[in-house]
């Protein structure tokens, strides 16, 4: 759960790890995202390079509309940096993509990276870019006030889904 514009927000949140393996798997997770998370890691310029796969992957098989969002990761071991930021910066300029670098194991800019993409799904939602009365788009709206008949405040957490507010 996270808070913009003083409204609550359930993320639900799929990691597949990039791995090879779970690339089918993943396909189907697209189709019912409003945004992804491409993740590298900068000390190893074999992830950076599957990237432009991984985004093609990411475009071919989910909504025009998606936000996405480059990361590298580790950017607490500068020290074993194979990939620039300029170049990370450079590759999300080139694709459309928000770019921001963060380290996992600090926590550094984790939540932020969350919270941005979210703050840019909830924009395209407010301009009207994405229906939400069609779920297709991968985003729930959760009317507050009446208890659902689980108790939950629009019944979807019986559902085990529910989104926004």
């Amino acid at each position: 759960m996270i808070t913009i514009d003083n409204k609550p927000i359930k993320l639900q949140i799929w990691d597949t790890a990039g791995q090879e393996s779970f690339r089918s798997i993943t396909r189907s997770y697209y189709r019912g995202a409003a945004g992804a998370l491409l993740v590298y890691d900068i000390t190893r310029r074999e992830t950076f390079n599957h990237l432009a796969s991984w985004l093609e992957d990411a475009r071919q098989h989910a909504n025009a509309n998606m936000s996405i969002m480059l990361i590298g990761n580790k950017c607490d071991l500068a020290h074993r940096r194979a990939v620039s930021t300029e170049e990370g910066e450079q590759f999300a300029k080139e694709n459309g993509l928000i770019f921001m670098e963060a380290s996992a194991k600090s926590a550094q800019n984790v939540e932020e990276a969350f919270i941005k993409t979210a703050s840019t799904i909830y924009k395209k939602i407010q301009d009207g870019v994405f229906d939400v009365s069609n779920e297709s788009y991968g985003i729930k709206v959760g009317y507050g006030g009446i208890p659902g008949p689980s108790g939950g405040r629009d019944g979807a957490s019986s559902q085990g889904g529910g989104c926004c507010s």
